[in-house]
């Protein structure tokens, strides 16, 4: 089937579903989405993209520029479509991409000041402290110790982000599989774009690397592998339950984890305003990379471990930066292959079948790899005194990020032309979509990537080693099972822009542009937890008056001010998280789950813990008999 090179302005909501197959309608109804925004479900995946990076001028001319892009966003159905038809026609050609089938997509997302702008007001008021609401209302240039962007990555030096800079209330992407088709969407919106005082900031450019560089990064890795699978959009595999079916190894995580307003797994949602609903959060980054320099710097450590002994005399560059990165550069995952590269056949979408179970040490991939240091799978014991070994299901799939990177800049080639030289622009566009950035992409960034003994062990771990900051790692040595290397990296991939924006959905851009968002967001309201709901640290939950948390090694009540009203009484260090249970007990859990310390309000199933709009907590009994409450009404 031939799609049309440019998707024509029409309603989504009539869009055809060419190649959909209506027994998986009930079964996939994410697919059918009309609402949520085409990027962050399915992906574009084009091979080329353009990010426009653009400022309002007049609101009302904004919101007129908005009425008409509304009708040309692409939808989850339009884009899950078309790659379905594409991903059926690659598998026929042996992995050549179909040449009949294009398209060219748009997206858009706005930052805090945008949506300020485009409002005319804030677009929420409860902002609590440690809340993605605010990570969001600050950005990511006032967040740069938590993500680690200072020193030569500082916003100092950003292309666009930083506050010294002009501000960024809009990206809009444009996706195609044809350069010729972008160039031709680009003249159109800018155009409309200068006519309704829409002002370009910044444009970003990126591209597929091309012929044996395709499908990875400048550093020459196959990228985009380890995606997540979501579920009621990626089918289950019947005899793995939890797992894509046709991608081995792909858990399936719950919606709520990147599409606002959905339940996410094992977590408080965040409390924003009902018209995000089916939006989710974007984060931008360019990430430069100093190709010749990291390559240089692998050679080096490679000698230095000859030098001790650590590896065999015969160990190649290659071979090194697998286990820095835990892939070959053809994508197959070091845990399989850990002699020498062994490409999977085109589709066979296997790489990501990965276990680290019988490897909790790093032995063989080295637990500062970039693999586990952003995606632990199955093989995270977080302390060195042994301990459970984390659960996937709930704390890790929590974590997880939907990628949408691409690179841009030439290849790096010493004799090319003066585009592909050392220092050329080059590097990563990347892009992700969740629902909470604190809990997800700062939290990965700063307590994982950034973190120097993550897991903790004797020898201390080190950041990861491709883009952290500079850090000293434990590399595993052959001169004994425990035995280690130290080994000196720096820094070769620094951040040169970054932005935290919103992905609306398509109801949501329809009433931003006819001015239907209500400033501040929606009226204060009773937040009531039911029994069965775990509480992890720092996370909120708030009724604007009182804001209650995990905070260390206890409870916290917390005014609209971040005064505090109330502190539970544990004396025990050992907590690793909390519960409120089935039977309306409010528990502090240790590290194997054991309650070590509780409010006393058990044994009355049913009951309920309210974070009252007056300021007070309470538990309260199915009937509604207040069991319990922290007379912090004011």
């Amino acid at each position: 089937m031939v799609h049309s090179s440019t998707r024509p302005a029409r309603t989504p909501a009539t869009a055809d579903i060419p190649g959909q197959s209506t027994a998986t309608q009930p079964q996939l109804p994410l697919r059918l989405s009309t609402d949520i925004q085409g990027d962050v479900l399915a992906g574009f995946k084009k091979d080329h993209v353009q990010l426009i990076l653009a400022k309002f001028k007049d609101r009302r001319r904004a919101r007129i520029w908005l009425r008409r892009l509304h009708e040309r966003i692409a939808t989850t159905r339009d884009v899950a479509a078309f790659n379905a038809d594409f991903s059926r026609a690659r598998r026929y050609a042996a992995g050549e991409d179909p040449a009949d089938l294009t398209a060219v997509w748009r997206g858009v997302a706005f930052t805090y000041a945008g949506l300020t702008e485009l409002l005319g007001g804030a677009p929420f008021t409860d902002i609590p402290a440690g809340s993605t609401q605010e990570a969001f209302a600050q950005g990511p240039a006032r967040r740069k110790e938590i993500v680690g962007d200072i020193d030569d990555s500082d916003p100092e030096h950003w292309l666009f982000g930083a506050e010294h800079q002009h501000p960024v209330h809009l990206v809009l992407t444009l996706a195609a599989d044809r350069h010729a088709d972008l160039q031709a969407a680009l003249e159109e919106e800018r155009a409309w774009m200068a006519a309704q005082h829409v002002a370009v900031v910044f444009e970003q450019e990126g591209n597929t690397l091309k012929e044996d560089l395709r499908g990875t990064e400048h550093f020459g890795f196959k990228d985009g592998i380890s995606q997540p699978g979501v579920r009621d959009f990626d089918e289950e595999d019947p005899e793995r339950p939890d797992y894509h079916r046709t991608k081995p190894g792909t858990r399936l995580i719950t919606p709520g984890e990147f599409v606002v307003g959905m339940p996410p797994d094992h977590r408080w949602p965040a409390g924003l305003p009902g018209w995000m609903a089916n939006g989710s959060f974007q984060v931008v980054r360019r990430l430069a990379q100093d190709v010749p320099g990291w390559w240089e710097q692998i050679e080096h450590n490679l000698d230095v471990l000859k030098e001790h002994d650590a590896v065999p005399e015969d160990t190649t560059k290659e071979w090194l930066a697998a286990r820095l990165i835990g892939r070959w550069p053809s994508g197959a995952p070091v845990a399989k292959c850990p002699d020498t590269d062994v490409p999977t056949p085109p589709c066979a979408d296997s790489d990501n079948d990965v276990s680290f179970a019988d490897d909790l040490e790093g032995r063989l991939t080295p637990l500062f790899s970039h693999l586990r240091k952003t995606n632990p799978r199955d093989g995270l014991k977080p302390r060195r005194d042994g301990g459970p070994i984390v659960e996937e299901k709930g704390m890790l799939d929590g974590r997880r990020l939907i990628r949408r990177s691409i690179p841009y800049g030439r290849p790096y080639d010493p004799q090319g032309t003066p585009a592909q030289r050392a220092d050329a622009p080059r590097g990563l566009v990347f892009i992700c979509y969740q629902s909470d950035l604190v809990a997800q992409y700062e939290f990965v960034q700063a307590s994982w990537v950034e973190a120097e003994n993550f897991p903790e062990r004797r020898d201390p771990v080190g950041r990861d080693p491709l883009i952290g900051r500079d850090t000293d790692v434990s590399f595993p040595s052959r001169a004994g099972e425990t035995a280690v290397c130290p080994l000196r990296f720096e820094r070769f991939v620094r951040t040169e822009g970054a932005l935290y924006a919103f992905t609306p959905s398509l109801t949501a851009l329809r009433r931003l542009a006819e001015g239907e968002v209500p400033i501040g967001g929606d009226p204060p309201s009773d937040q009531v937890v039911r029994g069965g709901t775990a509480l992890r640290r720092f996370e909120v939950i708030s009724s604007h008056k009182a804001r209650f948390r995990l905070e260390g090694n206890n409870y916290t009540i917390r005014d609209e001010n971040e005064q505090q009203l109330w502190v539970s009484d544990n004396t025990n260090p050992a907590v690793a998280g909390g519960t409120f249970t089935e039977d309306g007990d409010l528990v502090l859990n240790g590290p194997t789950g054991e309650a070590i310390w509780s409010l006393g309000t058990g044994g009355h199933p049913g009951a309920v813990l309210v974070v009252g709009t007056d300021g007070d907590v309470s538990v309260r009994t199915e009937d509604g008999d207040t069991l319990w409450h922290s007379d912090t009404a004011h």
